[in-house]
């Protein structure tokens, strides 16, 4: 393991422990809240607080799914997965917003129109219980957001790690809704309408439903294969150009293979003159080089195009024209996956 590769190792494990410490902090919080909530809920017969201990119970699980995520993210790569297992925190983050939406936001809605067919009127008792359990929820999920948050602009993680954007999502929907229901239950306390708590049930349903879409997109977009960001890939591409022996970067190709893994797949015409043995100096040059400068792009492929010399023709692919020099390059730069042919 070179200094590089052992510096993000340490960074990533680093990362991964903070993730973890705030996804149980989020998890001791939401069961917690959700029994709390389910008992003063069937207590008071409010469906706003029935709605919000469904929505407690649906975060737990949802913190199931991201710290078996964050563990099974990290399993090195093997021969069925040449490319490591980093996506793995995307498709359990992808769970985890399939959760948020059927056991949150549907069953808020349910709730919702259930107490508007019924129109039950509560006890004042019934009121006050549940008044005070969205205050200690309030109180519980905030405390877990403001911890998520620290890590987030301490560390920089919120926009990449998608276990730590589901617990920031999911305790931000939390605090508003806590809110939302207090108000839903404080005005069908007030007018004795019980729309109003209906109202909020539903509000809950929606809100819910829509984080979990956005979440969802995210991850989709992940497992899918999404490339990085323009200014990464700029970078890379004018890296690429300024090479002596490249006279152009005909393709740059990027994907997303997890938190800390990068793909990198350029077609580059080659200066004339190179010989085969100088290919391969150049090509060991420039994969220490992209290493050394963004260790995230672990695997690097080059598609290696000789520029046309003095009064030749266009240009001819080198795997086409000459195959060995072609392979051997392809193996110098694979970053652990399989050649991209002959």
């Amino acid at each position: 393991m070179t200094r590089t590769e052992g510096h993000r190792d340490r960074g990533s494990t680093a990362r991964d422990v903070r993730t973890r410490v705030t996804v149980l902090v989020a998890l001791a919080a939401n069961l917690v809240i959700a029994a709390a909530k389910a008992a003063a809920g069937l207590f008071a017969g409010s469906p706003a607080l029935l709605s919000e201990a469904a929505h407690s119970v649906a975060d737990s699980l949802n913190e199931v799914f991201l710290l078996i995520a964050v563990r099974r993210s990290r399993r090195p790569p093997d021969d069925r997965h040449p490319f490591g297992y980093g996506k793995e925190r995307y498709f359990w983050a992808l769970l985890a917003a399939v959760g948020i939406f059927v056991m949150g936001g549907c069953f808020s809605v349910y709730q919702g129109v259930q107490a508007l067919r019924m129109d039950r009127q509560e006890s004042l008792q019934g009121y006050l219980a549940g008044l005070a359990v969205l205050g200690v929820a309030l109180l519980a999920e905030g405390g877990s957001l403001v911890r998520a948050l620290y890590q987030a602009r301490r560390h920089r993680e919120g926009a990449a790690d998608p276990a730590l954007r589901t617990v920031i999502a999911e305790d931000a929907t939390a605090v508003a809704g806590v809110l939302v229901a207090a108000g839903g239950i404080s005005l069908h306390l007030a007018t004795g309408q019980v729309v109003w708590e209906a109202g909020a049930s539903m509000g809950i349903g929606l809100l819910l439903v829509c984080v979990a879409y956005r979440l969802a997109r995210e991850a989709r977009d992940q497992l899918i294969g999404e490339a990085v960001d323009t200014e990464l890939r700029d970078r890379i591409a004018d890296f690429l150009g300024s090479q002596d022996e490249i006279d152009r970067v005909a393709a740059l190709l990027t994907m997303r293979l997890g938190l800390d893994s990068v793909l990198v797949a350029a077609r580059v015409d080659l200066a004339p003159g190179l010989d085969s043995e100088e290919v391969e100096l150049v090509c060991v040059r420039i994969k220490r080089r992209i290493s050394g400068e963004w260790p995230q792009a672990e695997h690097v492929f080059l598609d290696i195009t000789e520029a046309p010399g003095p009064g030749e023709g266009t240009p001819s692919s080198a795997v086409a024209a000459a195959p060995v020099v072609g392979g051997r390059l392809s193996r110098v730069l694979g970053g652990g996956g399989a050649s991209p042919g002959p």
